[in-house]
């Protein structure tokens, strides 16, 4: 057994220190984060890839840096691995609590504001989204089709910072 883990630690060069690593070790290190990478979105929910949420967006870019780290050796590498699936299973876990209790979903996801009621612009909520006048505009030409904004009954910022638009009946 200890024959088998020197094989593994002088192929990846885990004890070498990061500037002294081989393109053949860091390209191994590759391999192994990628397959593990994998494992762990398989592990991760759907919705953590589609970056839908700031809760979502985190993840994927926490999980890039540190798996970076044990590519270029600057960190331990199996524990940066331990603690990715750690940070994945932290995320879905904390996805599943959202699920189950709204309030702690509005804590990490945010919640959706309305812009427009009934053709009306809640200018002060745009303001707080950062959403001008001409970005309004622009959403309501590429999704709502129209450029009235009174035949729009309700428009919200989502969650996932887009704005859908339900059309008034008419």
């Amino acid at each position: 057994m200890n024959t088998i883990w020197n094989f593994i630690e002088s192929v990846l060069g885990l004890a070498a220190e990061p500037k002294t690593l081989t393109f053949i070790q860091i390209s191994l290190r590759g391999i192994i984060v990628m397959i593990a990478a994998l494992v762990m979105i398989r592990l991760g929910t759907k919705r953590s890839l589609a970056g839908k949420t700031a809760f979502d967006a985190v993840l994927l870019v926490v999980l890039a840096s540190v798996l970076a780290r044990a590519v270029n050796g600057n960190s331990a590498f199996f524990s940066t691995l331990g603690a990715c699936f750690v940070l994945v299973l932290m995320h879905r876990f904390f996805g599943s609590l959202a699920c189950r209790w709204h309030a702690f979903g509005t804590l990490i996801k945010g919640q959706a504001d309305v812009i427009v009621k009934d053709g009306n612009v809640n200018w002060r909520m745009l303001r707080r989204n950062h959403i001008s006048k001409h970005d309004l505009e622009e959403d309501l030409r590429l999704d709502a089709k129209t450029e009235d904004i009174s035949r729009i009954r309700i428009a919200r910022v989502e969650r996932s910072g887009d704005i859908s638009f339900i059309k008034a009946d008419r």
